[in-house]
């Protein structure tokens, strides 16, 4: 990809949301409280199914062209944009907020700024798969396919609210690919969690300023209702994945007996495909049960390696820390695949605590693979209910993702959960 010669300039919008460029200021990047210049090798055009949001009560910050000045625009508001699946943010958007800003929702506000007639992101694309590109997608194939499954089950409660709500209300991406026929099929099965994370996107305290993004599962399936559409999607689909746990859910693991009966239904019926969870990983012993059933497959997901953070954000009910180290181990005892699904937050992420933590945790636990997923989240909000007013000394993005590859060259990293063949290519590698 071509590289830019110069930083792009910054955009502002106005009241009505049109977006403007000022070439009297480059744009900034933040990390963590901090305005920093992104470098230029950085930089990528804005992805096909990338967007740009206008935050409200935020004023543009950028720097003065001819001085380098930190400089705040006092007209108009602040830009971000939002980056597609597959990619990972290397700096947030960059801006001063007003006393009355409301708090942003559950989204990843990217840098942007605007160079020879394109829009640019400090972003890489972090997964190769393209399962989740916008162009791939066949809307009409999904309604026809959806139509098909429910005439076929119209009693599975399950498939109905995949179908209903999550492919057809919400757009979600695993849902339409599953009616689409191909990669990786969603299996929500908990409507209760144990966690009470600050940027759950499926349940939010009344008191909290923000929405939900989505309406959590409010049954208990079954396991029938789980194989009726798990058997066929791993008998059929080319290099297929099934997962418990998905974002329209609670915590999988406290259905663990209704999964380990629905696993092993799955296996009666076929030996093909991947067997997944994503979890908080919070309890080890229900992992177990579920890998002698069948399952081959974990991601845990995190917010940070160093617990104090960790469970500062989850604010986990009676389970710690290292209750997920010791899931990741089980699966891994039984030669299973282990990734973590890692919210990135430039200023946080990246800090030499973390790095350090997180190379401490990768020898811990032989992870086989990092999800570098954007931190959904309104940086002040979440920065002042952690109570973080200096974030620490950092090293960059992508300059750790680079050093953590150069110690653990073994480490795959991606987005999503890699289907077998994948993973049997990089276990081959560690041999």
């Amino acid at each position: 990809m071509k590289k830019i010669k110069q930083l792009p300039f910054l955009l502002y919008a106005d009241a009505k949301g049109k977006v403007f460029e000022d070439t009297s200021l480059y744009m900034s990047g933040r990390s963590g409280w901090d305005a920093v210049v992104p470098e230029l090798e950085d930089f990528i055009e804005l992805p096909e199914g990338g967007q740009l949001y206008v935050l409200p009560g935020r004023k543009a910050v950028g720097f003065d062209v001819e001085t380098g000045e930190y400089t705040i625009r006092e007209e108009g508001f602040a830009v971000a944009a939002f980056v597609p699946p597959a990619h990972t943010t290397l700096y947030l958007a960059c801006y001063e907020s007003l006393p009355e800003a409301p708090t942003l929702p559950l989204f990843c506000y990217n840098a942007v700024g605007w160079l020879d007639g394109k829009f640019y992101v400090p972003a890489t694309r972090i997964d190769p798969d393209k399962r989740q590109d916008p162009e791939g997608f066949d809307n009409d194939l999904v309604a026809k396919n959806v139509e098909q499954w429910l005439k076929e089950q119209p009693d599975n409660r399950l498939l109905s609210h995949i179908a209903n709500n999550c492919a057809l209300t919400y757009c979600c991406p695993a849902a339409r690919n599953f009616f689409m026929g191909r990669y990786e099929a969603p299996i929500p099965s908990s409507p209760a969690c144990n966690a009470n994370c600050m940027g759950c996107i499926s349940f939010q305290p009344a008191e909290e300023p923000i929405p939900s993004t989505q309406d959590r599962l409010t049954f208990k399936p079954t396991p029938e209702e789980i194989a009726a559409y798990t058997i066929p999607h791993l008998q059929n689909i080319p290099d297929p994945i099934v997962s418990f746990g998905q974002g329209c859910e609670g915590e999988p693991l406290l259905m663990w007996e209704t999964n380990v009966e629905a696993i092993k239904l799955m296996r009666q019926a076929t030996d093909k495909g991947i067997i997944n969870i994503n979890t908080n990983g919070s309890l080890p012993k229900a992992v177990k049960a579920m890998c002698e059933a069948g399952l081959q497959s974990i991601r845990v997901s995190m917010n940070s390696a160093r617990p104090e953070i960790y469970e500062r954000y989850y604010m986990p009910n009676n389970y710690q820390f290292e209750n997920l180290k010791e899931s990741i181990k089980v699966v891994r005892s039984y030669g299973g695949w282990a990734s973590i699904n890692y919210f990135v937050f430039p200023g946080m992420t990246d800090t030499v605590a973390e790095y350090e933590a997180l190379r401490a945790f990768i020898k811990e636990t032989d992870i086989s693979m990092i999800q570098w997923r954007n931190f959904n989240i309104d940086p002040d909000w979440y920065l002042g209910k952690m109570g973080i007013q200096d974030c620490g000394e950092t090293m960059g993005v992508k300059p750790m993702m680079d050093a953590l590859k150069e110690e653990f060259p073994h480490l795959m990293y991606g987005y999503f959960n890699p289907p077998k063949s994948i993973q049997e290519e990089y276990n081959a590698l560690r041999k």
